[in-house]
């Protein structure tokens, strides 16, 4: 360690405050107070059937008017998926919405964007409609993070 006053040794790497450990556990964080695995997988599932719908393949199905259903239920998928991450507090609403969303995406968005993008949005759907929380931690995952908690206090007294 570099004495106050002097530079710092040759290959030490500075960590700004974005990209520090610091930051890790504030991402993580944030993703742990939200449905955010199921909300990607919904999102990421309407995003898949959008771009099938501009695919340049023979076998692009358009129903109704210029294909609006075709458009209209992948971007209702892709809003759902948003809201699911940024308003977790509704998270049953736009669940069960989405799963309804990606299962009418069979019939009006090539066949669900191949199958691809159906199973995207549905488990996702359900992923977050099965999310709790503020749940307890399971007692394996307590202990890891009290032995994790000692290891760092001892660390930080013997230095």
């Amino acid at each position: 360690m570099a004495a106050q006053g002097t530079a710092a040794a040759p290959g030490a790497v500075a960590q700004t405050p974005a990209t520090g450990p610091a930051a890790r556990p504030a991402k993580r964080d944030w993703r742990g107070r939200r449905p955010f695995w199921g909300g990607l997988l919904v999102a990421l599932g309407g995003a898949e059937i959008l771009f099938t719908l501009k695919a340049p393949l023979p076998v692009i199905l358009h129903i109704g008017m210029e294909g609006l259903a075709g458009y209209l239920v992948p971007a209702v998928m892709v809003l759902c998926g948003l809201l699911i991450l940024f308003n977790p507090a509704q998270r049953l609403f736009y669940s069960i919405l989405a799963v309804l969303a990606s299962l009418g995406s069979w019939v009006t968005s090539n066949l669900g964007g191949f199958l691809i993008g159906m199973l995207l949005g549905v488990v996702g759907a359900c992923l977050t409609f099965g999310w709790v929380p503020d749940q307890p931690l399971r007692p394996g995952r307590q202990r890891r993070l009290d032995r994790r908690e000692e290891r760092r206090s001892a660390r930080t007294a013997g230095a």
